[in-house]
């Protein structure tokens, strides 16, 4: 199973567009994608110093452009993606590309909402001046905890022994001083407190945008950063793109969804190398390429020919409904033959704290139930096998 996975801001560095722009139809994709955010970016990533795309306003959407315009070369059509991709996930402002890239939003409306949320994201950094800081190594649980005496959040839980702690800078400093049992401390060159309650302005005037887009189901299964959730429903991503702002970011989570649903092929887009790197650490025995340059497009290419799931039927005789997360299965008073509607409710995935429903995103006649009441489950489970020809 092939994941594409998009990284977020701090990712980005000097003049990494340039080898880019050597592809065909590359700088007239990024010319209209800057047009939607209202700013150049081919300049910025071609001769953007390290300062002015570090701010935020800048950064994100450089991040999400290059993103979704080196996904066209890495699949020729969007329906090649679709068939060959098992799995996507995005990390902070990179879950924005990965909705795009899945079908939820078109470009025009991720590049417009990104716009939105690095001017919102920045106006909120600018009223208390605050920042970020990578821990790496410790006990996570001692961490976590150490960061929480000093006033701090763990706004990032990237696995691999990484946690980015986020606060005021003088939080921060006090983090430098006082650093973790066996861990290190190490700034990141972001402009503010993402994904923290400092951010709580961007949330507010994104949701007011958010009501002006529509949004379409994602095209394959995506894992939410915010608890490694596969969320079927486009306005449930929405909803979640808009609160990820203020809400920490769980990629421990999602490499585990990744795990279970058995990964073992993954491409970062760019600007890419984080996330690999954390994968590599995580997910041993998975293969794993930062698509940094066009020199790496053979390499993404043999990926996705051994790792992509190639379905070339486009009537499928049957569709499978998949478990959202890791629990025990309680199925809704369905029986073989029934017909559902898309959207319809099948059952929910309970686990300790909480119950997620089970939504279908596609109608059909219930060929077979594949677990059984009671049954644990694991995300990506197909839990029912549909006949679509039968959805009216």
């Amino acid at each position: 199973m092939l994941a594409i996975v998009c990284p977020g801001q701090g990712s980005q560095t000097p003049g990494f567009l340039r080898p880019w722009l050597e592809l065909p139809e590359f700088h007239s994709r990024m010319a209209w994608l800057s047009a939607c955010a209202g700013m150049d970016l081919v300049h910025l990533g071609t001769e953007g110093d390290a300062e002015t795309i570090k701010d935020t306003a800048v950064a994100q959407p450089l991040i999400v452009g290059s993103g979704l315009v080196s996904m066209l070369a890495l699949f020729a059509h969007p329906v090649e993606g679709f068939r060959s991709v098992g799995v996507g996930a995005g990390h902070s402002v990179g879950e924005i590309t990965a909705a795009a890239s899945a079908g939820v939003l078109s470009a025009e409306q991720a590049m417009v909402f990104v716009r939105e949320r690095g001017a919102g994201m920045a106006q909120a950094s600018a009223v208390t001046p605050t920042g970020m800081a990578a821990v790496v190594g410790g006990e996570a649980k001692d961490v976590v905890s150490h960061l929480e005496a000093l006033g701090l959040t763990p706004a990032n839980m990237n696995g691999s022994g990484q946690i980015v702690a986020a606060g005021t800078l003088e939080q921060i400093e006090r983090l430098k001083a006082e650093p973790p049992a066996k861990a290190r401390v190490i700034p990141l060159q972001v402009a503010g407190a993402f994904h923290t309650e400092h951010m709580t302005p961007a949330v507010e005037r994104l949701s007011v945008f958010a009501r002006a887009i529509s949004t379409h189901d994602p095209r394959i299964p995506l894992v939410s950063n915010k608890d490694g959730l596969v969320v079927h429903d486009g306005t449930r991503v929405l909803r979640r793109l808009v609160s990820q702002v203020s809400n920490p970011v769980r990629w421990d989570l999602t490499m585990e969804t990744f795990k279970a649903m058995g990964v073992t092929g993954l491409i970062e887009v760019p600007p890419a190398g984080t996330l690999t790197g954390l994968a590599k650490r995580a997910l041993p025995g998975v293969e794993t390429l930062a698509l940094k340059t066009p020199d790496d497009l053979d390499a993404a290419h043999r990926m996705v020919r051994e790792h992509g799931q190639v379905d070339t039927d486009l009537e499928p005789a049957w569709r499978l409904v998949i478990a959202p997360a890791k629990g025990t299965i309680e199925r809704a008073p369905l029986d073989e033959g029934d017909t559902i509607t898309p959207g319809e409710t099948i059952g929910q995935v309970v686990t300790a704290r909480d119950a997620y429903n089970v939504v279908a995103p596609h109608g059909g006649r219930i060929i077979e139930w594949l677990v059984s009441e009671g049954d644990p489950v694991s995300p990506g489970q197909p839990l029912v096998r549909l006949h679509p020809k039968e959805a009216q």
